[in-house]
């Protein structure tokens, strides 16, 4: 029963602690809106070389644990990041830009473009210009009209 007491004094000792503390430090509540997109972190080289050089003075277990969760970084980063180094040290580690890459621009691509539909309108009207000669043909031929000839025969 004794031991009760102290046990339930201790909670109550405890609480009023932290209701004070409460009291104390009323810092405002964090926002709660979340990003509509978040920002993809990047790092720097200097800061990649930085990293693996913490990693590789790490001697007993469980420190590079410790510094990839206090630099909030993955285990697959280091891996990623000596293999970069491997490849080509400090030009393999800089950050490299996302995404499709743009084409390269032919200069002469917009004069092409204006050429073909030149040409594209030139063979729509030779088509009917075709047409026309077949019709007149046709009618001359009806009508019993030569047209090597002209209108004589």
């Amino acid at each position: 029963m004794n031991g009760e007491r102290g046990l339930l004094a201790a909670a109550k000792s405890a609480e009023e602690r932290s209701e004070e503390a409460g009291v104390a430090a009323a810092a405002p509540a964090p926002d709660p809106e979340v990003e509509a997109k978040p920002k993809r972190r990047k790092f720097t080289a200097a800061y990649r070389l930085r990293i693996l050089e913490e990693a590789e003075r790490c001697q007993s277990p469980g420190e590079i644990g410790r510094l990839l969760r206090r630099e909030g970084l993955y285990s697959s980063h280091l891996a990623n990041w000596r293999k970069a180094r491997r490849e080509g040290s400090l030009a393999a580690l800089s950050p490299k830009k996302r995404g499709a890459k743009p084409k390269a621009r032919n200069p002469l691509e917009p004069k092409v473009r204006q050429l073909e539909a030149k040409v594209a309108r030139l063979e729509a009207e030779l088509e009917k210009a075709h047409t026309i000669l077949d019709v007149q043909e046709k009618v001359a031929g009806l009508l019993g009209f030569s047209l090597e000839r002209g209108k004589d025969s």
